[in-house]
């Protein structure tokens, strides 16, 4: 008999001998994917579809399985989470990497396997500790830098759409991973769009010509959706020309969705549908409507007033069930590709282990690429690099020597190298390391999120004591900037120069000893006119993540060379920035139209070495408007360190029929050059990057005529020319 038993379950599975039900379309993975989408939704009541739209709401059981609406999470220079992980530079100090395969494939790829890592431990143990966390995150910011006043500047990548857009395409890959079939995590783009005043963000209006809108304010959203192919985007608080953002139809839906064909979904920014009722519309609108509104212009995803008020607003009409339905497919569609109801184990990236987080692995990408964005802006007589054996005493200086600077979205914060730790520890063996704070900058980060009162200091003595350990050291290293309570989210800055005395500061230590090295440690450019004047060498250090302070050390000692460039312009004067409420960028804005020599220009950035361009070529000297030219140019690295080049390539229309700017970015490639060593990059440019948006047409027009080819080391340094001409 037992072994009957046992020849009847070979043949048929207990579960057929036993009658059981077939798996729930929805739960076989065997199914399309928008066939399992259907059928889950086919089986939700109105109710559990509301709440499935809220992004921390009710979680829904369908038959025996619960379905939790909670599955998000921040991840934008470390994942947020209340234990330790890996810190790295914020966003602008990656872009100032020029480094699109450094920020995808080592950056973001570790930030999403720590990401994987956090929320495969819980999933296999539920008492696991630490925060249980979803896979759809909410990164990465790609506002674009319009405004060098915006708190959140340390958060995106820069001023130029073309390298946001590159930048924004490789962090969104390396989130969401190259499996086929399952997303690694969801990438969320923030903020879409025209975002970049902090101050009354919600109810601002944002006025902005079409042509202001396609050819600055959202190219860069395209490359990530039709390119980076991320899965969501976020909607801002503001408004466009009058319209807020989450329930602007042309921008949500007409072309995102319908133009840019995104099969994703849209969340509103935290409090978004709130904005409506008592921002922008204040006692103009009920939930209800609002909540209705913003769905059917295209926000798919929401706080608890789409729990609350869906049901409400479909009874009244205000909402249909198609569209409803649409927006719920677009969320689920993605939690579907994360593998959420597919056997954990068939997921490829369920097995990245929890000791992942913030190993010796990824402690060594935060060194690489806070080493990598550092800045050289001035080097005077080749102070730097600093001669480590021929130094006894080093006197490190600043209210920003001994702090690592954070912002909202990352982890608890792990060991972290300050540059006064930095120093010490890469210093020769018996290097006297003299310290002073010199000044303060009012309040100082406490662990990513919370901020406290420094103590209060006797500021002249304290600059008479920094001044004093500088004339008593070989060299000074002073370290100034912002902290948190000069640019952050909601507190956009008041000035684009140092905080309290801080150039005060500089100038008694530069006083007292002429051999002077500042360190500038900011997100948003620092226009100090003076800095620049009489310090004989200079670095940009950004906020640098946990291994900030080795990296500044292995530059000032010359075991790292710097190749990093600005990503932004650094103005000469507050006068020459136009207002913040002027979206015309022609007036005065960015690289492409400043009005008189920056500070720093755009793309700059100086080396221990030297490189010489030579015999730039293109492969046809005309074109016509929907082809591609091939540009060619030979460097070669003529110093004795081995050492990274950024080239760039610009183009400018010689005879626009509007105003074009004097100089545009469409292409660039950071790479390593040993010493002597030569080699020919290769840059492809296709016509279309020669367009213009005609607000006659209502579309992107390539003009017949000249255009110069500038390629070169910064947009003011160029080194090597051409023409092309696009055919009539």
């Amino acid at each position: 008999m037992k072994i009957s038993l046992v020849l009847l379950s070979l043949a048929f599975p207990l579960g057929q001998m036993l009658g059981a039900a077939e798996p729930a379309p929805y739960l076989d993975p065997a199914q399309p994917l928008d066939s399992r989408v259907a059928d889950l939704i086919s089986r939700l009541t109105l109710e559990q579809k509301a709440a499935l739209l809220n992004h921390k709401g009710t979680t829904v059981t369908v038959g025996d399985r619960p379905i939790r609406a909670d599955q998000w999470n921040q991840c934008l220079n470390g994942v947020q989470w209340n234990q330790p992980t890996t810190l790295f530079p914020t966003c602008i100090a990656m872009a100032a990497t020029w480094n699109t395969d450094l920020v995808q494939n080592e950056i973001a790829n570790t930030l999403s396997d720590e990401a994987r890592a956090i929320y495969n431990s819980w999933h296999l143990d539920p008492k696991a500790p630490g925060e249980h966390k979803g896979l759809i995150y909410r990164a990465p910011v790609i506002n674009i830098e319009r405004n060098p006043y915006w708190g959140r500047n340390h958060e995106a990548f820069g001023e130029d759409p073309f390298l946001t857009g590159r930048m924004a395409i490789a962090y969104v890959k390396g989130l969401q991973g190259d499996d086929p079939r399952y997303l690694k995590l969801a990438a969320t783009l923030k903020h879409y769009a025209v975002n970049n005043v902090e101050t009354d963000r919600q109810k601002l209006n944002a006025n902005v010509s079409e042509r202001m809108l396609r050819e600055y304010c959202l190219p860069h959203w395209r490359d990530a959706v039709v390119e980076g192919k991320a899965c969501s985007l976020m909607a801002s608080y503001n408004a466009i020309n009058g319209t807020p953002d989450n329930i602007n139809h042309w921008l949500l839906t007409d072309l995102l969705k319908d133009e840019w064909k995104h099969e994703g979904f849209v969340v509103s920014d935290l409090g978004g549908v709130q904005s409506m009722v008592n921002g922008h519309e204040r006692g103009k609108m009920t939930y209800v409507d609002a909540v209705a509104k913003s769905l059917m212009a295209g926000c798919d995803f929401s706080d608890k007033e789409f729990e609350q008020y869906i049901p409400a607003a479909v009874r009244e009409g205000k909402l249909t069930e198609a569209r409803l339905n649409d927006a719920l497919t677009r969320v689920l569609r993605v939690r579907f590709r994360l593998g959420e109801f597919d056997a954990f184990d068939a997921v490829p990236y369920s097995k990245i282990p929890l000791d992942v987080v913030n190993s010796p692995a990824h402690r060594a990408i935060a060194l690489k690429a806070a080493q990598q964005s550092i800045v050289l802006l001035q080097n005077r007589d080749h102070l730097l690099p600093l001669d480590k054996t021929k130094l006894k005493r080093i006197a490190v200086l600043g209210p920003l020597a001994d702090q690592i600077l954070a912002n909202n979205y990352n982890g608890k914060l792990p060991s972290v190298v300050t540059a006064l730790q930095g120093i010490k520890d890469r210093a020769s063996p018996g290097t006297e390391i003299l310290y002073s704070v010199g000044s303060i900058l009012g309040e100082k980060k406490d662990e990513g999120r919370k901020t406290s009162a420094e103590p209060k200091l006797d500021l002249a003595a304290e600059l008479v004591k920094a001044a004093d350990l500088a004339k008593q050291a070989d060299v000074a290293v002073v370290f100034v900037g912002t902290n948190a309570t000069i640019e952050q989210e909601a507190r956009d800055r008041k000035s684009l120069g140092l905080a309290g005395n801080q150039e005060e500061l500089v100038k008694a230590v530069l006083a007292a000893n002429p051999r002077t090295i500042v360190v500038q440690m900011s997100a948003g450019p620092l226009t100090v006119p003076s800095l620049k004047q009489s310090v004989p060498a200079m670095l940009q250090a950004w906020w640098p993540g946990e291994e900030g302070g080795h990296a500044i050390a292995d530059v000032l000692f010359g075991d790292a060379n710097p190749a990093g460039r600005l990503p932004h312009t650094v103005y000469a004067s507050e006068a020459q920035v136009p207002s913040v409420e002027e979206y015309d960028i022609t007036k005065g804005f960015t690289y492409m139209y400043v009005n008189g020599a920056p500070l720093y220009a755009f793309g700059h950035g100086l080396s221990y070495t030297t490189f010489k361009y030579s015999h730039l070529r293109v492969s046809s000297n005309e074109i016509p408007a929907s082809g591609t030219v091939t540009v060619t140019v030979d460097v070669k690295n003529t110093g004795k360190r081995a050492g990274d080049e950024v080239a760039q390539l610009y183009v400018h229309e010689v005879k626009p029929v509007v105003k074009r700017p004097v100089k545009e970015l469409r292409g660039f490639q950071r790479v390593t050059f040993q010493p002597g060593e030569k080699r020919t990059l290769t840059f492809t440019l296709p016509a279309e990057k020669l367009a213009y948006w005609d607000e006659t047409a209502h579309a992107f027009v390539v003009n017949p005529g000249t255009f110069d080819i500038l390629v070169g080391a910064a947009s003011d340094n160029i080194r090597e020319t051409a023409q092309i001409k696009v055919a009539r």
